[in-house]
């Protein structure tokens, strides 16, 4: 019998062990992950209906894969419990089962990529010819009533026209991108209420991970199966309303007064206020910046550590690389944190690259790993970006589970593909490991190539046969080879060799690099964020004061113990030509930051 009492807190307990569904607010560094996994195990445990199944929707396939793993660690049987993406969850048991009931599914689809997304999207911007209208303009997301648009007000209608064609040609061709997913999934189950009364009597808990980050439209889909199954369909709904940072996205928080609305359930809030992560001091510093005032109580190992807080608004564009390494420098040398515990943050990954390029150039003794160096698009959907994951990662014991899980995953995928095999996990990887030990290439894309060659070849597989294997050969490809030409116009001394995609999936060493976006859900003892302009804290696209409280509070959570922030002077706004000025809602805090430059 599962005993985890010991190992978390009163309110995680109180959660876990609620009958009714629950609306959890969970604080950061408060467990989270901790409890949402335990309470899947437990339910697992208990679960003795053969026919029904816990489900888990959560933001990524990585934290999927944590959580699936954390719940075997722990010797509980996952055979009844389904957990992914939200898109992985329409598909598996909406898209796939009924698309014979929607018009725009019944004849065959294809689930385009995102490479040949950008494309199509990309070929209809360059024919149209609007004044300052890309690609980058044209991302959107599907509300009940239809399309919301992402970019700003005064290019919609140009923009729109672009989408109406682009969806015009995507119905012509028997495809569908992923925003359709999720859209034609909730037609299917508001026009037909029969598939949400099949599922929920399939179902017996559906929990959700990071609901601040959930679309409307995900909340529906949800709700319909929840209200379908009259309280005999238990939720869990976990998240932090303060770090809704996804807005532009279509994410949002709902509140527990919608959810009930929506659901017609049992609901009770709860909440995990115990910090574990940061310093008295760090915390409050980010608690300045909730939209949602739930306490945030510090409990942890690093509760009364004397952390250093800064604030500077006087450094140059000119002299921002140095100042950041001249951070890092003091906290690796001074205060003893090790490299790995260090974390660069910016608002945009445009920012990223040349900064990462200039401080490598300037503290050469240190490792940075920043973006755009990944040779080939993270299209977690494209059938050979999970096998070239496969190929990629070296075995050991520690990942055999892990790697066992995606081999799988490929040959489900050969099955939906209507290919018979009798393929194994096990005889997946053997073949993969034989073929490591023979195969002789230093480029990484012509490894790749080959490899896949040779493996479908030893499973008696002709791949360019079939119509989806073959058209996501071609797309990882030609994306990966336009990704490729992108880096080495940005950064001569990029190196191709088959090391340099291995590192794609090998454990990261040094001082990380990333967005704010990027750094959610993670934690260094060091975090150093920089570009806090107006503009882009909050983003041009949606300037409003919550926007900025909830970029600075997820950034500045991340940090255990120390914390500088960076407005810098002179990077000046190409519309205005001025220098854009330090973010409001930071610089009108009056905080006892730590003094001097360092």
């Amino acid at each position: 019998m599962l005993n985890f009492e010991d190992d978390i807190n009163q309110e995680q307990l109180d959660a876990i062990n609620e009958p009714n569904s629950v609306f959890l607010v969970a604080c950061p560094g408060s467990g989270k992950t901790r409890t949402l996994t335990y309470k899947i195990a437990k339910e697992l445990e208990l679960h003795t209906q053969r026919n029904k199944w816990v489900v888990a929707i959560t933001y990524t396939h990585s934290a999927a894969d944590e959580i699936k793993e954390r719940i075997e660690d722990l010797g509980v049987d996952t055979k009844r419990l389904w957990i992914g993406t939200i898109h992985a969850f329409c598909m598996e048991w909406i898209i796939r089962p009924y698309a014979g009931y929607h018009e725009d599914l019944k004849y065959g689809y294809q689930i385009i990529n995102s490479h040949d997304s950008e494309e199509i999207l990309t070929e209809f911007c360059r024919n149209y010819n609007y004044p300052s209208v890309t690609y980058y303009d044209c991302s959107y997301h599907f509300i009940p009533t239809g399309i919301q648009l992402s970019c700003t007000a005064n290019k919609h209608v140009n923009v729109g026209h672009i989408i109406q064609d682009y969806h015009i040609r995507l119905k012509e061709n028997f495809q569908i991108d992923f925003e359709q997913i999720l859209f034609f999934s909730y037609q299917l189950v508001t026009q037909h209420p029969s598939i949400s009364k099949t599922l929920s009597k399939l179902f017996t808990h559906i929990l959700v991970d990071e609901y601040q980050d959930t679309k409307e439209i995900q909340y529906r889909i949800i709700s319909l199966i929840l209200r379908a199954g009259n309280d005999h369909v238990k939720a869990f709904i976990v998240g932090d309303p303060n770090q809704a940072i996804y807005t532009s996205l279509g994410g949002y928080a709902i509140t527990i007064a919608e959810l009930r609305s929506l659901t017609d359930i049992t609901i009770v809030e709860k909440m995990l206020t115990r910090n574990y992560r940061s310093s008295s001091r760090v915390i409050e510093f980010f608690s300045h910046y909730r939209v949602f005032d739930s306490p945030i109580i510090a409990v942890g190992d690093n509760q009364h550590f004397p952390s250093e807080v800064y604030y500077t608004q006087s450094t140059e564009l000119a002299d921002l690389a140095v100042t950041i390494g001249n951070y890092v420098k003091y906290f690796h040398s001074e205060c003893g944190i090790s490299t790995n515990e260090i974390c660069i943050v910016a608002p945009w990954w445009v920012h990223l690259a040349s900064m990462t390029r200039t401080l490598t150039t300037l503290f050469p003794e240190y490792k940075f790993n920043g973006p755009g160096l990944t040779p080939f698009s993270r299209d977690i959907d494209n059938f050979w970006y999970k096998v070239a994951k496969l190929i990629l990662t070296d075995p050991s014991p520690q990942l055999y589970v892990r790697r066992s899980r995606w081999a799988n995953e490929i040959i489900d995928d050969l099955h939906s593909c209507n290919i018979s095999t009798d393929l194994s996990s096990r005889h997946m990887l053997k073949t993969i490991n034989l073929i490591k030990k023979t195969l002789i290439e230093k480029d990484g894309l012509n490894y790749l190539r080959l490899f896949f060659d040779v493996l479908f070849t030893s499973f008696k597989i002709n791949y360019s046969l079939n119509l989806m294997l073959n058209e996501h050969h071609n797309a990882f490809f030609a994306s990966s080879m336009t990704r490729i030409g992108k880096i080495t116009a940005e950064n001569a001394s990029y190196d191709g060799s088959i090391e340099t995609f291995k590192k794609v999936f090998s454990p990261k060493t040094g001082i990380t690099v990333s967005t704010i976006h990027g750094v959610k859900g993670t934690e260094f003892d060091a975090v150093i964020g920089y570009g806090l302009l107006d503009g882009f804290v909050p983003h041009f696209s949606e300037p409003s004061t919550d926007s900025a409280k909830k970029l600075i509070y997820v950034l500045s959570s991340r940090a255990k113990k120390h914390l500088c922030l960076i407005s810098e002077l002179s990077r000046i706004d190409k519309y205005t030509k001025k220098s854009r000025p330090s973010t409001l809602v930071l610089k009108s805090h009056k905080f006892n930051y730590n003094k001097g430059n360092i």
